[in-house]
């Protein structure tokens, strides 16, 4: 982690890569206040809103490394970043960045966070704790197109609970890169493949050209042990690396 005022080394990143970076949450307290440091005004009042204490910490940390990533691709000062919000939440860079071509995006469950990073294409990212739910059938009714559906309910129980993480992190990932958010309902979002193929299908109702599903390309990621990711990205996807972020 370099200081507020100093330039890092750029990372080199090309015009088709993608690169993913996962990183813990669950960091010694000592490390906050020089995350703490880098944020904005604005993200600092966001972090003293949270009630509990994990969760405040969570969201240092989580803006804090986003900032050290991102100062590493730009060749800038992680606290003179300036970021900006689409209408639907979407993260994008303003300011003297503006103009950038670097693309990002930022999810994190539980303990985890994952960064992806491309250039001059849209990019969304989720990642999802693999866990029980008492009413995941009725969910996976109300969330899942028919092909998703039916592959679901083909499986066992055990394999459900992977499908159905699987399957949500492909739609929230998708949706994030095209700025949709949660505005689409899922069900319209078809992500299907066959169980264990990390790629995805799309079908995607488009109420305007520039979200037509023939752009987008789901890629599963396994980041992190018990975890669900995936990531979507405009065409074409070229290397795709994943590594953690100490």
């Amino acid at each position: 982690m370099n200081e507020a005022g100093s330039a890092p080394s750029p990372f080199s990143l090309e015009g088709d890569e993608v690169h993913l970076w996962v990183a813990g949450l669950d960091q010694p307290a000592s490390r906050l206040p020089s995350l703490r440091g880098v944020l904005s005004a604005d993200e600092r009042a966001r972090a003293e809103r949270f009630v509990f204490a994990r969760d405040r910490a969570h969201f240092i940390i989580a803006r804090g490394f986003l900032r050290a990533l991102l100062a590493r691709y730009l060749g800038a000062a992680p606290s003179r970043l300036v970021l900006a919000y689409g209408p639907r939440g979407k993260p994008g860079l303003a300011g003297a960045w503006a103009d950038s071509a670097l693309q990002f995006n930022v999810a994190h469950s539980h303990d985890i966070a994952l960064y992806a990073f491309t250039r001059g294409r849209a990019i969304g990212v989720d990642v999802e704790l693999v866990r029980p739910l008492e009413d995941m059938g009725q969910l996976a009714q109300s969330v899942f197109a028919p092909r998703e559906l039916a592959v679901f309910l083909a499986l066992r129980p055990r394999q459900q609970e992977h499908w159905f993480f699987n399957i949500w992190a492909r739609k929230e990932a998708l949706l994030k890169a095209t700025g949709d958010g949660l505005a689409r309902p899922l069900e319209e979002v078809d992500v299907s493949s066959a169980p264990g193929d990390a790629s995805a299908s799309v079908s995607l109702p488009a109420p305007r050209p520039a979200a037509s599903a023939s752009r987008w390309m789901i890629r599963d990621v396994a980041a992190v042990p018990g975890y669900a990711a995936a990531v979507a990205v405009e065409e074409p996807l070229g290397r795709l690396a994943c590594r953690r972020w100490e």
